[in-house]
């Protein structure tokens, strides 16, 4: 799922090309797309797009009139630029949006259709609470953190707390920190907590700046939750860059947490419940009893 700096690129992209300009009408392939009904989709047309901002994982076109657009990419969403009245790509185009520059599509590469569309004159109902983690200070960030008693890797991406952080840069975000991903937060030391404040801070701004610097030739259109850069996220098994020990995971539903034990969790392996399941006694604890029993590749 596009996170805080995939959306900041997005929507700075498409503020670059649309602000000022009128949305023409809005093609739609798949019905489904569409989550409103009053106001009806049509009556964005014609309207002039005054500014695109980010709402959590959200964009959002400001139109005129008090009209917002708002769209949700969910996990598989993607936007791409085209020339004016362009046509809606086969099983993954979803909708298009017409403006005199060109045509914004919008295309979901999934079985599950989950991207939406909605037409609304207020952004009440989507705002979720999260605070902004790049605008934050350091006591609020904390404040936000301790505000329930979650894991690390839950309270991140819970968007009651903060705004934009998702699987991918919790990850790479809780490396960066060397904090487990299970730690609870209640019993976190105000010294990790700011080191957890220090560490988002640095992940997002940098992982902008680099999409920023990607985006400035073409329209983004290679947004991906798996980078070659990344450190821990999508990297199962794959040696840490700064201690070289197989990065591991925890799998659950459609997710997975990324770790490395010798940086986060002092050698302890956390528990993956369908391996356990699997393994039984069989599951190593340690780093050693790992390598022992899954000789990490070679870098």
């Amino acid at each position: 799922m596009p996170e805080l700096p995939d959306v900041t690129v997005y929507v700075e992209s498409i503020a670059s090309r649309v602000r000022g300009q009128a949305l023409k009408g809005v093609r739609v392939a798949s019905p489904f797309v569409v989550r409103t009904f009053d106001p009806p989709l049509s009556a964005a047309a014609g309207k002039t797009v005054r500014e695109v901002r980010r709402l959590g994982k959200r964009i959002v076109f400001v139109l005129d009139d008090e009209l917002f657009l708002v769209i949700h990419l969910m996990i598989a969403g993607r936007f791409r630029w085209a020339e004016e009245g362009a046509k809606i790509p086969g099983k993954v185009g979803l909708a298009a949006f017409d403006f005199p520059a060109g045509t914004l599509l919008l295309t979901e590469a999934a079985t599950k259709k989950r991207a939406s569309i909605h037409l609304a004159r207020s952004l009440d109902d989507f705002r979720r609470g999260g605070i902004e983690p790049m605008e934050a200070s350091a006591e609020e960030f904390e404040a936000a953190l301790r505000r329930e008693n979650h894991t690390l890797k839950r309270s991140l991406t819970d968007p009651r707390l903060f705004s934009g952080i998702g699987n991918a840069y919790s990850d790479e975000i809780l490396h960066r920190a060397r904090l487990s991903p299970a730690q609870l937060t209640q019993k976190l030391s105000p010294e990790d907590a700011r080191a957890l404040y220090d560490a988002t801070r640095q992940v997002l701004a940098e992982w902008t700046e680099r999409l920023r610097a990607e985006a400035r030739e073409k329209f983004p259109e290679k947004v991906t939750a798996f980078r070659e850069e990344f450190a821990v996220h999508g990297k199962y098994r794959k040696p840490c860059p700064v201690c070289g020990t197989a990065v591991q995971r925890i799998a659950y539903a459609d997710n997975e947490t990324n770790y490395c034990p010798r940086c986060q969790t002092g050698g302890k392996l956390l528990s993956d419940r369908s391996l356990a399941r699997l393994l039984h006694d069989d599951w190593p604890r340690t780093i050693e009893e790992l390598e022992e029993k899954f000789p990490a590749p070679r870098r």
